[in-house]
């Protein structure tokens, strides 16, 4: 029976390692499927990563097996992990990429990567992917048990939580990812239309107690920019007009009808959002 595995990396498109790993994969098991996720994470951003998975991982099928290779500690004493949460496997290295979904999901097994049976016969110091990670996976995917894989961890590493805080009618949060159209795509989320202007906040991240606010009367802004309302669509502005909108991920994104945001107000990964409540 063929299994899924979908590739998660900051490796790029442009040398050999994503390639590399398939073909390590397909030599223990030749009826694996494959999805590349994104290879494009920025090189060593763990936080991009974890943010990537947690808004991907639940529109794959049961029993897909995510491997995912953002690993700037590679060499050095952090643990390679599988961990079964939900209806998925993961394999990753043991550094925090995984913690955005595990909270969200739960995490009850929970395995190191340490039999050497279950790796290439040489490793490398510098590329735990192809040597560690990308066995590991192709052999779970031929329903290797955990037990056979290594030892159990009580509680994998977890990454602080991204900002997002409500006080005194201000929503603050964070910019955590920029998409390849230049879209800003913050912390604040999740996002539900209740009625055309009546937006409730289920927050992922923090406080997570809900609450509702008007979309016309809230006040966003980024990186000193400054814009009225949440819109729906990219559509509801001009062309080359910026806006804010509840993107496909449920969170708050800053945007520009047909135009890049990121570059035009030169926004950043991490830079301070606001949404000024209005009454």
């Amino acid at each position: 029976m063929s299994r899924l595995i979908a590739l998660l990396t900051d490796f790029g498109t442009t040398d050999t390692y994503v390639g590399v790993m398939k073909g390590v994969m397909l030599d223990i098991n030749p009826d694996l499927q494959f999805v590349d996720l994104t290879h494009a994470i920025q090189p060593q951003n763990i936080r991009q990563a974890a943010f990537t998975l947690l808004n991907s991982y639940r529109y794959f099928p049961p029993r897909t097996i995510f491997l995912v290779v953002v690993d700037p500690g590679v060499g050095s004493t952090r643990k390679p992990i599988v961990v079964r949460a939900g209806h998925w496997l993961f394999v990753a290295p043991d550094n925090g990429v995984l913690s955005y979904a595990l909270r969200e999901i739960g995490y009850p097994v929970v395995a190191s990567l340490d039999n050497q049976t279950y790796r290439l016969k040489a490793t490398s110091n510098t590329f735990h992917g192809r040597d560690i990670f990308a066995p590991a996976a192709a052999h779970l995917a031929l329903d290797i048990s955990f037990d056979q894989l290594g030892h159990d961890v009580s509680q994998p590493v977890m990454l602080p939580e991204p900002k997002l805080a409500v006080a005194s009618g201000v929503i603050s949060g964070e910019v955590l990812h920029i998409d390849h159209f230049g879209n800003v795509v913050t912390s604040v989320g999740l996002l539900n239309w209740d009625s055309p202007d009546q937006l409730t906040l289920n927050p992922r991240f923090g406080s997570r107690e809900a609450f509702s606010f008007s979309a016309s009367s809230a006040l966003p802004s980024v990186s000193a920019q400054s814009l009225s309302s949440i819109h729906r669509t990219y559509a509801e502005v001009p062309p080359r007009e910026p806006l804010a909108l509840v993107g496909s991920s449920g969170h708050l994104e800053f945007s520009i009808n047909q135009g890049n945001f990121a570059a035009q107000f030169v926004v950043h990964i991490g830079d301070p959002v606001e949404i000024q409540l209005g009454q």
